[in-house]
């Protein structure tokens, strides 16, 4: 692999030079050029196609998330590390969508954020530890509440007749199981395929399998 070409966004001049001197030390990274605010950083981006641009989250005017989404919209090849004074968790995951590829603390070591841009330059994506963990607890948390929605229309008794359905009972089945007239039982299941927004029997049974039915149980 060749040198890492790099843009640097930042709107604070000091904060530019500081990098730049500092990453200018290293054979493999070559800074192709600066930019003081986003739209600036997306029109450089788009004119040098750098490996990686390494860009502040606040930017006057167009933020650096704002600047993230248009480059890499624009050019999906080209990397983004957004570099920040501030780990609050919600800069972090609007800068995850927007497609940055890494997320690091201002306060990072020398070694850390060469360490960084090189990972980012391999494919892969960079985050400190303590925001790794903040990003995995917060795709948990997440899958977490998609799974209960999943069901959060059906009421409990027609939670248990999706399950005996699921299990490929018929009506009188599960009319025997619970302890329910036939016809109830069928009134249930036409009331279950209208919220879950199935057409049949084995759409539905599919939904409560591919929902994990059995957890709420």
């Amino acid at each position: 692999m060749g040198k890492l070409r790099l843009i640097l966004v930042d709107d604070h001049e000091v904060v530019r030079v500081g990098l730049r001197t500092l990453l200018s030390r290293n054979p493999d990274l070559e800074i192709v050029d600066e930019a003081s605010s986003g739209q600036e950083a997306v029109r450089k981006a788009l004119m040098h196609r750098p490996d990686i641009v390494v860009m502040d989250v606040r930017l006057a005017g167009m933020s650096g998330i704002e600047a993230c989404r248009e480059i890499t919209q624009a050019a999906p090849g080209i990397k983004i590390i957004m570099l920040t004074s501030y780990g609050d968790d919600d800069t972090l995951f609007e800068a995850i969508a927007a497609g940055a590829s890494g997320y690091v603390l201002k306060q990072i070591g020398s070694n850390d954020l060469i360490k960084a841009i090189e990972t980012v330059g391999r494919g892969d994506a960079a985050l400190d530890p303590a925001t790794t963990s903040r990003v995995f607890a917060r795709m948990r948390e997440e899958a977490r509440r998609k799974e209960e929605s999943a069901f959060s229309e059906l009421t409990e008794q027609e939670l248990r007749v999706l399950s005996y359905l699921s299990e490929g009972r018929t009506n009188r089945e599960i009319a025997d199981a619970l302890m329910l007239g036939e016809g109830t039982v069928r009134n249930y299941v036409s009331s279950i395929f209208s919220k879950l927004h199935v057409n049949n029997r084995a759409e539905a049974a599919a939904y409560a399998a591919a929902h994990n039915i059995r957890d709420y149980l």
